[in-house]
Parts: C-alpha cells; sequence; structure tokens
C-alpha cells in the first residue's frame, strides 16, 4: 500500500494558473481528513464544493520530494 505523504490531490484554480490547493493524499485520491490541520480540512472542502466554479476538477499527482 502506497503511503498518503507520497501523493498528492491538487485543485487547480479555473482562473488563475498560479493558483492551486494541494493536500497529502493516498494513490485514489482519499485524503485523512482527521490528521489534517482545522484550516487545511476547511480549505480542502471548500475546493471540493467550488470544482466546476473556482477550481478544475481535481488530480492525484505524486508529492515532490523536499
Amino acid at each position: 500500500m502506497q503511503t498518503a505523504a507520497a501523493f498528492e490531490i491538487r485543485f487547480q484554480s479555473l482562473f488563475n494558473q498560479g493558483r492551486a490547493l494541494a493536500f497529502p493524499c493516498d494513490s485514489a485520491g482519499m485524503v485523512n481528513l482527521d490528521a489534517m490541520s482545522e484550516k487545511a480540512r476547511n480549505n480542502y472542502l471548500f475546493a471540493r464544493g467550488m470544482i466546476g466554479r473556482e477550481y478544475a476538477t481535481p488530480y492525484v499527482q505524486p508529492r515532490e520530494p523536499h
């Protein structure tokens, strides 16, 4: 099984190419809401609710090593 930190789900802005929200997830795009801070959880839920209005359909990608 892949570790959650190996992937991220990315919500790209429809209006500003340089703006996106990204959250750690597993290879299927599932995030661990319980492990998120309240701010990150609120941002994630906001991005999900704004798909098609503010953000494009999210996609899962490998996380860049830091």
